[in-house]
């Protein structure tokens, strides 16, 4: 049994090294997009059970979310990007209790030692993945500030005059270190919950492969959608939080 913190890679593409976490995002993305295409060819406008039970999920998901964005109006405009980082973690998340990953892979030697490496790996496992899904919701958050309440009210949040307004600059300073705040909890919340679960089945399949594993794998389920659920309110509250601005200008 071999615990890897980091990712290993499989093969190049050029310069460009694919790891086995990289691989399975992949197949994660190419299984969502072809659901999606399955689910796109049934809508009717007479719903059939599937389509009446997935607009239902839809409404929930809606209603939750106003909940942290503040008005239905917001959730819709921010529902794509939101819903996709929830699907993707999600289905990253399952897809790293399925059968073979992390256990089917290459035996290879490595300066007399034998090295396993897994053609498949929980991708929110390896922490270069966490770290994309972070920036994506904290630089999306400043360009829909950009463009809701423009350019000059954005950066006065960040860029205070000292000389006008002390509290201002110092506030502002605060507010440039709560972003990289931001990247470093989503980056590590994320990753440290979903490498410490892979880490976990991995040993109590290797102590008892059989019957013990199985609770832990519904507690597995289970956390990783509470992890997808988490990120993606987060991201919703940070876009949210970035159009607030707007309405207070308005008044």
């Amino acid at each position: 049994m071999h615990i890897s913190i980091k990712a290993q890679p499989l093969f190049h593409i050029g310069d460009f090294v694919v790891t086995n976490t990289l691989f399975t995002s992949w197949l994660v993305v190419l299984f969502v997009v072809v659901c999606a295409f399955l689910f796109s060819r049934i809508i009717k406008k007479v719903p059939s059970r599937i389509q009446a039970l997935a607009e239902i999920v839809f409404e929930k998901f809606l209603d939750f979310m106003e909940v942290f964005a503040g008005s239905k109006a917001l959730v819709r405009k921010f529902l794509p990007i939101v819903a996709t980082i929830f699907v993707f973690v999600l289905a990253s998340n399952w897809a790293g209790t399925l059968p073979g990953v992390e256990t089917i892979g290459i035996h290879s030697e490595d300066h007399g030692h034998e090295v396993f490496t897994p053609l498949l790996r929980t991708v929110n496992s390896d922490i270069n993945s966490t770290l994309a899904l972070a920036l994506i919701v904290v630089i999306g958050s400043h360009i829909i500030g950009l463009f809701m309440i423009g350019p000059k009210h954005h950066a006065g949040k960040f860029l205070v005059n000292p000389f006008k307004s002390p509290i201002g600059f110092f506030v502002g300073f605060l507010e440039i270190i709560g972003e990289f705040s931001r990247i470093v909890s989503l980056t590590f919340r994320l990753f440290g919950n979903i490498f410490a679960g892979s880490v976990l089945m991995l040993i109590i399949s290797y102590l008892a492969p059989f019957i013990l594993p199985i609770p832990f794998l519904g507690l597995e389920l289970f956390v990783g959608f509470i992890q997808a659920l988490v990120f993606s309110v987060l991201a919703m509250m940070f876009f949210a939080s970035a159009s607030h601005a707007h309405t207070e200008e308005a008044h």
